[in-house]
């Protein structure tokens, strides 16, 4: 049996970890022998328990044998301390308690190669992993880069059909508990027969209070998700499926990336203001040309005003629709880059974007000064590193162009601002949209 102080220790480190669907405690008993075990599955290879542990466990007759066995193994560690135990025990190291003892297997499981690189995420610098199709695994991943006692996993199964395995991922200490409220009551009414990835949630929500901008995060780095769970976010992992969604984001979120941590401070500050730079020019940049060319040409300095008045001598539309004409043609090619085969879309997309636009302009269907518009609309949307706020800023042009369209240059701006008023009034699960730093800290 064990000592008085060995059951305290057993009890503390059982209570300091989190409820969670992975954590393990089993008893193993033979005629003879009493023993408990304590390991985190999706961290643990569970094949060296068995080999290590439980088939000598069973396969010794005496407390003596077992006991040398133990001893005898370059796997097993003595205890040292209980926050040390803890340590270990989030890094993937099984804890044994045995008779008077507590012993420490290691057992860590390194599940880098089971996993794909970042395709959607890319970055220069820092860790290429991205998740994969086994909710275990992903789990292992996120466990592997926040080793924390405070991570509690839930799980839950949502589509009446599908019966998906759904976790919900959130350290204790840091999230919002009103949060975390708000999203289990949101998953908990989710009605859909097939569930199958995260993304659903977008649509899901769309369906409800029809938002243009994307509410959530849906990221393939398991650093990402480790940086937002130490921020307070709640995290969401479906099975069979290689992403993970962040709740609740804001719109910093899109516009950050993992290679802001792994630059230099300036590097990092240039790029993040590039991205707003792009955003910006993105987003005014056709409706500012129509407005200018139609209503306000005097903004120009004298040369580019004649220099554009004679690009478009030959064109026999307004700018608007010439701009509509480029702009449809622009996402068109963009479709057709994301629904090609890897091997043929860029050489296919990007010869049929050259041909298109030296073709349109010898045919006086567009200016010269058109194709540099919509390349520059074009490259600065993909500078937005959230591909769902990448497609919506594709569609939130179109409504600052048609206000520029009727109104000028004034409606430019306030097209502008209102895009600005709809975002404010938006918030993710009580976040406020807009919001620069976290209003709700968690609890300590």
């Amino acid at each position: 049996m064990q000592s008085n102080n060995d059951q305290i220790i057993k009890e503390n480190i059982r209570n300091k970890m989190q409820p969670a669907v992975d954590v393990v405690f089993k008893e193993f008993h033979t005629e003879e022998k009493y023993m408990e075990a304590l390991y985190i599955k999706t961290i643990s290879d569970e094949t060296i328990i068995y080999d290590k542990l439980l088939k000598p466990f069973f396969e010794t007759n005496s407390h003596e044998e077992f006991s040398a066995y133990l001893r005898s193994n370059p796997q097993v560690k003595p205890f040292e301390s209980e926050q040390k135990t803890l340590d270990e025990l989030i890094k993937g190291v099984a804890v044994i308690f045995y008779k008077n003892s507590i012993l420490l297997l290691d057992s860590k499981v390194d599940r880098n190669n089971s996993v794909l690189a970042t395709t959607v995420e890319t970055t220069i610098q820092g860790p290429q992993s991205g998740f994969s199709e086994s909710l275990g695994t992903n789990l292992g991943l996120i466990r592997k880069r926040y080793p924390e006692t405070t991570l509690n996993v839930e799980s839950t199964i949502v589509g009446t059909i599908s019966k998906t395995d759904v976790m919900i991922l959130h350290d204790s200490k840091r999230a919002d508990p009103d949060t975390l409220n708000r999203i289990k009551q949101f998953l908990a009414s989710i009605d859909v027969h097939m569930f199958q990835t995260g993304e659903q949630l977008l649509d899901i929500i769309k369906k409800s209070n029809r938002a243009l901008v994307p509410v959530m995060l849906v990221t393939e780095r398991p650093d990402r998700v480790a940086v937002n769970l130490a921020a307070g976010k709640i995290i969401i992992l479906v099975s069979g499926t290689p992403f993970a969604v962040v709740l609740p984001t804001v719109m910093k979120d899109f516009m950050s990336s993992m290679e802001d941590i792994y630059q230099t401070y300036w590097v990092a500050k240039f790029l993040q203001i590039l991205r707003y730079i792009g955003f910006l020019t993105s987003l005014v940049l056709p409706g500012l040309y129509v407005a200018i060319t139609s209503y306000n040409p005097e903004l120009f300095r004298v040369q580019l005003a004649l220099s554009i008045a004679g690009s478009r001598a030959g064109v026999p539309y307004p700018s608007f629709i010439e701009v509509l004409l480029m702009l449809f043609m622009m996402e068109m090619l963009t479709e057709a880059s994301i629904r090609l085969p890897k091997a043929i879309g860029p050489t296919a997309t990007t010869v049929g974007g050259l041909i298109l636009g030296q073709a349109a302009t010898e045919a006086g269907l567009v200016s010269n000064i058109m194709i540099i518009i919509v390349s520059s609309v074009a490259i600065s949307n993909f500078v937005v590193p959230i591909n769902a706020f990448s497609f919506t800023l594709r569609i939130m042009k179109y409504f600052v162009l048609a206000m520029g369209t009727i109104f000028g240059l004034v409606g430019v701006v306030i097209g502008f601002f209102m895009l600005v008023a709809y975002m404010v009034k938006l918030d993710s699960f009580g976040e406020p949209y807009l919001t620069l730093v976290q209003s709700k800290p968690g609890k300590e």
